[in-house]
């Protein structure tokens, strides 16, 4: 399939706004990573309750997966996806290997969040705000760019296939809710079982 300009606007006028929002998490992160650096003791901006905050996560090892701190991640990455995005807004065409490429480092990132809301709400008991925010951009991004590297022949050959993907591109908001809606679920059923066990250390 011969990709045209036109059709995939839509697909790059999103990684345009999900680069620039998750960007924006990763660098108030960043802020806050260095404030605690200079005093452990201080009040984050981000920190609302004990378990709406991003200091605890920040100070965990979970914060720093790679021996650095994950907002780093993120500041890089996204301008990867914002470069990307504007270069499709601009009908730029890139060889199979290289879609490949940034489909693998877009499941990537989709994976390591995955694998942070996990940390996060199970063994941290903790809802990062920035953290969220950057969940929200991460999880449609690789929804929309598994759909489009389907359509545009990246994970197909089939024209048929690649048509039946396009159509699927209507979908991916849906998608994203539902993955939403789980998240939210998790966070919810953990934040009891959390609750619960305070409660019982606190008052049995």
């Amino acid at each position: 399939m011969t990709e045209q300009r036109t059709r995939y606007t839509g697909y790059g006028i999103w990684l345009i706004i999900a680069s620039v929002v998750g960007w924006w998490a990763a660098f108030q992160l960043t802020v806050e990573k260095i404030v605690l650096a200079e005093n452990p003791e201080a009040d984050l901006s981000c920190d609302v309750s004990i378990m709406l905050q991003c200091g605890k996560n920040l100070d965990s090892w979970q914060g720093s997966v790679f021996g650095f701190p994950n907002p780093i991640i993120g500041l890089t990455g996204w301008m990867a996806v914002l470069v990307m995005g504007v270069a499709v807004v601009a009908g730029i065409r890139f060889p199979r290997w290289w879609w490949g490429l940034f489909g693998l480092g877009i499941a990537g990132a989709f994976v390591f969040i995955c694998w942070l809301m996990y940390q996060s709400i199970y063994n941290l008991h903790t809802l990062c705000p920035w953290c969220m925010v950057t969940w929200s951009v991460v999880i449609p991004t690789f929804l929309a760019t598994l759909v489009h590297l389907l359509r545009n022949g990246t994970l197909t050959r089939s024209a048929g296939a690649q048509e039946r993907a396009g159509r699927l591109m209507v979908w991916v908001p849906l998608a994203t809710i539902v993955a939403y809606a789980i998240v939210i679920a998790m966070a919810q059923l953990a934040g009891l079982d959390f609750l619960g066990e305070m409660s019982g250390i606190l008052f049995g």
